[in-house]
């Protein structure tokens, strides 16, 4: 039986037939629950306003989205938004204005473009407690740069990290495309060759540029091999035609341009936002505050340091740049 219904679920039937199906039933339930929970109704007008700058606020940079037109579908508000490229995105808007709905999702894109639709990586489950042990954590955390999630994050777990010191391995790591155009790009560039080519600057470089994101100025803070760093940029440039895919439009990921360091590693999690946790292996959930970042780290000891037993921040960083701090401190929050 279980055989039966992988085979049935894997089909090209399924996928190309009675998968969007679902997909609208869920677009649907959601309409309606929000609908049938508010007596709050905006306008197509409002619905266009508040649309357009949430997008330009949170998802692009420059403010060049605009919403182009706004129509009833589902029972919610559809939108068509321009984000600058001339490219139409479709996205949603509930009729309360509470809940927004991203682009789409390229599926075929996701599966690595694989024609049997087998997908290169399945996104993981994201546990709060990693349940593979080993003597030295291996800790990858994908971002995009300027995210204001993957940024919150990373203030976050610096003091984690800088707490367990060597008795992990810790990279970040980029997701496989950039929401936030060629700044973001960019800056991915920079930081992967600080990384490569100055690991010992790397974190002053990291703490500095999540104050305000001005990373001319957080490098001449730090001591910096200025021409190494360009000639690691230039070459790594070249190697994954990261500038002349994205001005030629190339290997886009829907309206987003694609960055393909780490293209690998978001295949084999199923890195599917900005931020991913992921710890010898495990997609994990966490908190976003130091003293939960460092407990979800110290649960994939297989003999706890004493480090674990730090008394660090319960704080948790606001989302984007600064130095300030919130009371939210929720996991849930991606750029996707």
């Amino acid at each position: 039986m279980n055989k039966k219904m992988k085979k049935f679920f894997g089909s090209k039937q399924f996928t190309s037939r009675i998968l969007p199906i679902i997909l609208i039933i869920i677009l649907a339930a959601i309409a309606y629950l929000s609908f049938a929970s508010s007596d709050e109704t905006i306008d197509e007008n409002e619905a266009k306003i508040k649309s357009e700058r949430f997008v330009n606020d949170f998802l692009i940079e420059n403010g060049k989205a605009t919403v182009k037109s706004v129509e009833k579908e589902y029972g919610l508000y559809k939108l068509k938004i321009d984000t600058g490229s001339g490219e139409l995105v479709d996205s949603y808007i509930t009729k309360d204005g509470k809940f927004f709905f991203p682009q789409a999702l390229n599926i075929k894109e996701i599966y690595g473009g694989e024609e049997n639709g087998a997908p290169a990586g399945q996104q993981q489950e994201a546990v709060t407690e990693v349940s593979v042990k080993s003597d030295k954590p291996q800790v990858e955390l994908f971002v995009m740069s300027h995210c204001p999630f993957g940024t919150q994050m990373e203030k976050a777990a610096i003091p984690a990290v800088e707490t367990l010191s060597d008795s992990i391995d810790f990279d970040i790591k980029f997701n496989s495309y950039a929401m936030h155009g060629e700044k973001e790009l960019n800056e991915e560039m920079l930081q992967y060759c600080l990384m490569e080519e100055q690991e010992d600057v790397y974190m002053d470089y990291l703490n500095c540029f999540l104050t305000d994101s001005d990373s001319e100025r957080c490098l001449a803070e730090i001591n910096v091999t200025k021409d190494s760093l360009d000639s690691c940029i230039t070459q790594i440039d070249e190697e994954y035609s990261i500038t002349s895919d994205y001005e030629n439009k190339v290997n886009y990921q829907g309206s987003y341009p694609g960055f393909g360091i780490h293209t690998a590693d978001n295949q084999k999690y199923g890195v599917a936002g900005s931020p991913t946790l992921v710890i010898n292996g495990q997609t994990v959930k966490a908190n976003r505050t130091p003293a939960a970042v460092l407990d979800v780290i110290c649960s994939a000891f297989t003999t706890q340091p004493e480090a674990c037993k730090a008394n660090i921040s319960t704080a948790s960083p606001a989302a984007g740049f600064g130095t300030e701090t919130t009371s939210a401190s929720a996991s849930e929050a991606a750029c996707n």
